[in-house]
C-alpha cells in the first residue's frame, strides 16, 4: 500500500514572550519528508540564532547524503550525524561570538523516505507522539534532569512534570553531551497514524490526555496544530508554542 503524508504547522509567539525562539520547517523533497521542530535558548536573540541554524543545518545534510543510502542503518547514521554536524556549527558560533555563548536549542524530527517506516529522534525536551485510535505514546525521551532522575527512580513520572528540574536540559544542541548522536527509533507507520511534534511551550501546560483529544477532534491537520497551540495559550503556556501535526494516509 502506498503512503502519504498531509502535514499542518502552528508556531506562536504566546502571551508572556517577547521574540520567538521557536523555529519549525517541513522540507518535502521526490523521495524524502522532514519534518522538524526546534526550540531556542539563549540570552537575547541567541535562541531565535541556535533553532534557525537546526533547522538549516540538518535538512542540509540530510538532502544531501540520504539518497545515498542503501539501508535503514545508513539513514539511521545519516540522521545522527546531520544532527552531530548542526551541533557543532551551534557550539562554534557560540565560540566566535561572545552575545551567542551558550545559546542552544532542542530538536526533534521524523524522517519519511516513502515507504511505511519513519525515523524519529530528538535532543532536549521537544517531543514527538504517536497517536494511533485512542492511544497516543511519546516516541522520544526527554533529556531533562527531572527525566534523568525518572530513569534513575529517585521520582515517579507525575512528580517529573512538577518538578523544580523539569525545565533543565543536560542535553542540547550547543552542548558537548550530545557526543556521537541521539538514538533514531525506527517505526511502522499506518493509515490514520498521526504524530505531533511539539515543543515544551505545548507539553509543559497540556497533558498526553489532551493533546490525544485535540487531535481527534481535529480532522484537519491544519486545523489540528492550530487547536493544540491554541490549547496551549489557553491552558496558560508562558512560552513560545509550536507544533507540526502529520498525518498517514493512503496514496
Amino acid at each position: 500500500m502506498a503512503l502519504a503524508l498531509n502535514i499542518g504547522k502552528c508556531t506562536l509567539l504566546g502571551n508572556y514572550r517577547e521574540n520567538n525562539e521557536d523555529a519549525i520547517d517541513v522540507k518535502q523533497f521526490p523521495d524524502l519528508t522532514l519534518c522538524l521542530v526546534a526550540d531556542g535558548m539563549g540570552g537575547q536573540a541567541a535562541g531565535e540564532i541556535a533553532s534557525k541554524r537546526a533547522t538549516e543545518v540538518v535538512p542540509r545534510e540530510l538532502k544531501r547524503e540520504i539518497p545515498k543510502a542503501t539501508s535503514p542503518e545508513e539513514i539511521k547514521d545519516i540522521i545522527r550525524r546531520a544532527i552531530v554536524q548542526a551541533n557543532e556549527e551551534i557550539i562554534a558560533m557560540g565560540t566566535l561570538d561572545r552575545d551567542l555563548k551558550n545559546m542552544g536549542t532542542t530538536v526533534v524530527m521524523v524522517v519519511w523516505c516513502k515507504g511505511s517506516e519513519m525515523y524519529v529522534t530528538g535532543v532536549g525536551d521537544s517531543r514527538v507522539y504517536l497517536i494511533r485510535g485512542d492511544t497516543i505514546e511519546q516516541l522520544t525521551v526527554d533529556h531533562s534532569l527531572a527525566q534523568a532522575l525518572v530513569e534513575a527512580k529517585t521520582i515517579s513520572p507525575e512528580e517529573a512534570r512538577e518538578h523544580r528540574f523539569r525545565n533543565v536540559l543536560w542535553k542540547y544542541l550547543g552542548s558537548k553531551e550530545v557526543g556521537e548522536g541521539p538514538e533514531v527509533k525506527l517505526i511502522e507507520v499506518q493509515p490514520h497514524d498521526r504524530l505531533v511534534l511539539c515543543t515544551d511551550g505545548l507539553t509543559g501546560v497540556v497533558s498526553d490526555e489532551q493533546v490525544l483529544e485535540c487531535v481527534k477532534q481535529n480532522e484537519d491537520v491544519q486545523q489540528c496544530a492550530d487547536a493544540l497551540g491554541q490549547l496551549a495559550l489557553d491552558c496558560g503556556s508562558r512560552d513560545n508554542v509550536s507544533c507540526i501535526v502529520v498525518e498517514v494516509v493512503e496514496a
